[in-house]
């Protein structure tokens, strides 16, 4: 079985820069979680000997309408590494997208680890240092976007780019639950939503990758940034138009889609 998840991982890793392929299927059952996350970390570790580093993780399908269209129950994760960061008011280029995708979220930075496997919200928030308005570029390896739950985590949860506020908060007082998201593309309006639509409360999503990582052995850590999944629909961005996220209360940051990084 190992040999069949290898080939998945380079199928996905060549799909980066040879284009989308098909679903998984060949390799992973749709529902099948243990065989796609073990996909994901050899391509985790193969990114890690080219130099990567990771900075953080990235939680997804925490809206509830997205599990049972993925018919799954459980939210899913990926990594974020050093080089998926768009500096706040700056460009990403256009060619290193296949299918790209934008989500209006909010981030946590980490001033201390969370090692248990028993972490909850309350925990969550006394670690965190700062809360960011964020922007999640997602872009899947497989063909028009046609995923199961294990195309997706296996496919390091479909993460590509991420821009967070420069300016963060410290999260005494934030209201996360009725924060009012807006994403722009363009000063048109593509999304909104609310703080809720992660898993009731971002820092219960927080709480979940936590604890999920823990039972890993690859605790969250001080200095970790963390996406806590979006409060609206996905967003297309336009070649040359920028994205905009303002999360009320929290901030705003953005990027032009289309420019030379």
């Amino acid at each position: 079985m190992s040999d069949v998840f290898e080939a998945a991982a380079v199928a996905l890793r060549q799909a980066y820069t040879g284009g989308a392929i098909a679903p998984l299927r060949h390799y992973l059952e749709p529902t099948d979680a243990a065989g796609a996350y073990a996909v994901q970390e050899i391509n985790t570790r193969f990114w890690e000997g080219e130099g990567r580093r990771i900075v953080g993780r990235k939680a997804g399908l925490t809206a509830k309408a997205v599990q049972v269209q993925l018919g799954v129950d459980q939210p899913d994760f990926g990594v974020l590494f050093d080089d998926m960061r768009v500096a706040d008011g700056g460009a990403l280029d256009a060619a290193s997208c296949i299918q790209a995708k934008a989500e209006a979220e909010i981030a946590f930075v980490l001033a201390a680890d969370l090692p248990s496997v028993e972490t909850t919200a309350e925990q969550v928030a006394a670690a965190v240092a700062t809360v960011h308005a964020a922007i999640e570029i997602v872009d899947s390896r497989i063909a028009d976007w046609k995923i199961s739950f294990a195309d997706t985590v296996a496919d390091n949860g479909s993460s590509a780019f991420f821009v967070l506020a420069d300016e963060g908060l410290a999260l005494d007082g934030v209201d996360l639950v009725g924060a009012v998201m807006t994403m722009t593309v363009n000063n048109e309006v593509a999304s909104v939503g609310v703080g809720a639509a992660a898993l009731g409360n971002p820092l219960n999503a927080a709480a979940w990758l936590a604890r999920t990582l823990a039972e890993r052995g690859e605790p969250l850590k001080a200095g970790d940034i963390l996406l806590a999944g979006a409060f609206g629909a996905m967003g297309a961005p336009k070649s040359g138009g920028v994205v905009r996220a303002n999360v009320a209360g929290v901030g705003s940051c953005s990027f032009t889609f289309g420019g030379a990084q």
